[in-house]
């Protein structure tokens, strides 16, 4: 497998994945944490755009993708119920989904991430329970709570060397 940044080619592709992400969801107990919407292809074109959509590739076709990049993320400022390993520079990583039917990508994934930057703030919702085994299992550790800017809920979760 291989990372590399999404292309403006590669826009109908990743609004495919999360289309079927949100079915996934949906299917096994999630249905709240991205809706029948997120992310619109407005917010994909602006993750292409700024340098911070990412795809994985596998066997030559787009296996992943996900959001990332390095410095402060607004909706970490304020964490309750627990609190952050650290206060150092991180990366962030959001609205990571794979292809149906593929193995390992989302480890492939937090490793690549982890590569970038020794230290990972990601979240994730309540009922997202596969995101959040594939998170312990890649070494993040439970942090808290943190509170998106519309208020939504989310469990957060960090990574360090």
């Amino acid at each position: 497998m291989e990372i590399r940044k999404s292309t403006p080619d590669d826009l109908d592709t990743l609004l495919q994945l999360y289309a079927d992400a949100r079915d996934f969801m949906a299917k096994n107990g999630n249905p709240s944490q991205w809706g029948s919407t997120y992310p619109s292809a407005a917010l994909v074109q602006s993750d292409i755009d700024k340098g911070c959509s990412y795809v994985c590739i596998q066997n030559g076709q787009i296996a992943g993708t996900f959001y990332f990049k390095t410095g402060e993320d607004p909706s970490y400022r304020e964490i309750f119920d627990g609190s952050w390993l650290n206060e150092l520079p991180y990366g962030v990583i959001h609205r990571i989904t794979s292809a149906a039917g593929t193995k390992g990508v989302a480890s492939f994934i937090f490793q690549w991430c982890f590569q970038q930057c020794g230290n990972l703030k990601i979240d994730t919702h309540d009922d997202n329970l596969p995101m959040q085994k594939a998170l312990r299992k890649n070494g993040f550790i439970h942090c808290g709570t943190i509170y998106l800017e519309d208020g939504s809920k989310r469990i957060a979760f960090q990574r360090e060397r």
